[in-house]
């Protein structure tokens, strides 16, 4: 008998002779067989997949204003000008004129272009050093433009702001305020344009950020260990951001159950999304509760579990530590099928949709007695096979958002956040145009490919209106003649200066500067 095989049960010399049937509360063997459980029928609200008419054709820009559309960009820059306003009034040095819409989109142009070109610090993109002047930029926005938008950018009312403030400490106190009015939208987007197939994952991702500010977290099995945490629900199948909420605290549960009930029940709308969805989970999330919680709304669960998991069962027979790799056992409790299997380590399954074996196998290395090492194929519990499959929608999504982050540099947190929604805009429309492209039978665009186009249609809006820059002491013959881009340039030829005069040759007093009653001077026109 091999170390896989069930022991025999150990009988005391007083006791009576066991009975054949095995009692309920004990782990069975693999060779016990198994029946599958009844499956919920998969009735989705809508037809999974893009939410759009699969007749017409979308450009990059048109799907990325799906989640930026220009209402929605209206108001940060309502809220942006506003911030700009109390910034002057506070003595703010900046010189701040009111942001429109299309600036913003160009603005989210070259956020978007700098995920794909790196540099060490921003002054490079802007530089006019031969090996690194990169002519798109200029042709957007000024450098300092750029950097007085990014200093100014507010999402949130900053009259509100100091309201929200005030409430700090107490129940009406929300902390993600400044927040609110992009990620209820974006939020809102995600689940109107996109309709998620049955395999859904639900997992937490990291937003790296060092802010001292109590939302941060640290998590340490996480490649990105700080910053803050989001709990993210993903297709399985392509990695689509379908909803997420940013985590607030442990004083933030709403049902008493725990954390990692509320993040899973919090994300799961079955009014939006249908019955007969099936979720993976980690073992972070995995219980008896929640799962018999999802079983009772008609949701199929799988996921790893944790031993000391409330409800776990605690029975006989069960696997041995020295087990042969390869050996499985299972036991049923009501809905709940609980699995274990030797691998290199022992991987304990806890799932509603499988039984225990189906007859897959998976190849592994094992080493023989004589110290050699050979491929073996060994059989694998279907709870696992399928959670390997499945489980990692917000893996894959994470990927595709880090390949060309957008994220810059900070000291407001909420900032850091808004370029991650910038991201996940990217990336779910990337993933809109990919699926639709699919479904015509044509050949979509590489992401890459997807966010240059992104970026050139970003640059070119509202290229033909005015400019946003009031007119000034210069004159309204001036005014009239001014172009929509202002890109500065030395009044003389620096290269033909000697480098000690290259800061004085040629200045003249700035024009702008009269209508503050200053009279500096400038190389710069």
């Amino acid at each position: 008998m091999t170390r896989s095989a069930c022991p025999p049960a150990k009988r005391r010399a007083s006791a009576p002779a066991p009975s054949t049937t095995e009692p309920q509360d004990s782990w069975r063997c693999v060779t016990q067989p198994d029946t599958e459980p009844p499956q919920f029928s998969f009735c989705p609200v809508r037809i999974p997949g893009p939410q759009l008419d699969t007749t017409k054709s979308y450009s990059p820009l048109e799907l990325f204003q799906l989640f930026f559309s220009e209402s929605v960009v209206k108001t940060v820059c309502d809220n942006t000008n506003k911030n700009g306003e109390r910034r002057k009034a506070q003595g703010k040095k900046t010189h701040w004129f009111p942001v429109s819409v299309q600036e913003m989109y160009r603005y989210l142009s070259l956020v978007v272009y700098m995920g794909l070109l790196r540099a060490n610090n921003m002054a490079t993109y802007w530089s006019r050093h031969r090996l690194y002047k990169p002519a798109f930029t200029e042709s957007v926005m000024p450098r300092r433009r750029f950097e007085v938008i990014t200093w100014t950018l507010h999402m949130s009312d900053p009259v509100e702001d100091a309201h929200n403030d005030r409430k700090r400490g107490s129940h009406g106190y929300d902390r993600l305020f400044r927040l609110r009015p992009l990620l209820d939208e974006i939020v809102v987007a995600c689940k109107a344009f996109y309709h998620p197939h049955q395999a859904l994952s639900i997992d937490e991702r990291m937003v790296a950020s060092k802010n001292r500010i109590g939302l941060k977290q640290y998590m340490k099995a996480k490649p990105t260990k700080w910053g803050f945490k989001l709990f993210v629900l993903a297709d399985s199948r392509n990695g689509y951001t379908c909803d997420f909420n940013i985590y607030q605290g442990k004083l933030f549960t709403a049902t008493g159950k725990g954390l990692s009930f509320d993040a899973v029940v919090d994300l799961l709308d079955v009014a939006h999304l249908g019955t007969g969805y099936r979720i993976y989970v980690d073992n972070f999330y995995t219980s008896a509760a929640l799962f018999r919680h999802l079983h009772q709304l008609r949701y199929g669960a799988c996921g790893m579990i944790r031993q000391n998991r409330l409800g776990f069962p605690r029975a006989q027979n069960d696997l041995p530590k020295r087990a042969d790799r390869g050996a499985i056992r299972w036991l049923r409790d009501g809905p709940l099928l609980y699995t274990k299997w030797m691998d290199t380590r022992e991987v304990t399954m806890c799932s509603t949709i499988h039984k225990v074996y189906s007859g897959d196998s998976v190849q592994r290395w094992v080493r023989n007695r004589d110290g050699t090492w050979t491929t073996r194929r060994i059989p694998i519990p279907a709870p696992v096979k399928a959670y390997n499959r499945l489980m990692g929608g917000v893996d894959l999504s994470d990927a595709l958002l880090k390949l060309y982050n957008v994220a810059q540099k900070t000291q407001k947190w909420y900032k850091k956040l808004f370029y991650h929604f910038v991201d996940i805009a990217v990336v779910n429309s990337f993933l809109l145009q990919k699926e639709m492209a699919l479904a015509k039978g044509g050949k979509p665009l590489t992401q890459r490919q997807f966010r240059e186009e992104l970026c050139m249609l970003l640059a070119d809006c509202g290229r033909a209106a005015a400019p946003e820059e009031p007119t000034t002491s210069r004159g309204t013959e001036a005014a009239a003649t001014e172009e929509v881009e202002c890109n500065p340039v030395t009044i003389v030829d620096t290269s033909l200066t000697e480098s000690h005069l290259k800061a004085t040759e040629g200045r003249k007093y700035c024009v702008l500067c009269a209508q503050d009653k200053k009279r500096n001077k400038t190389i710069w026109k």
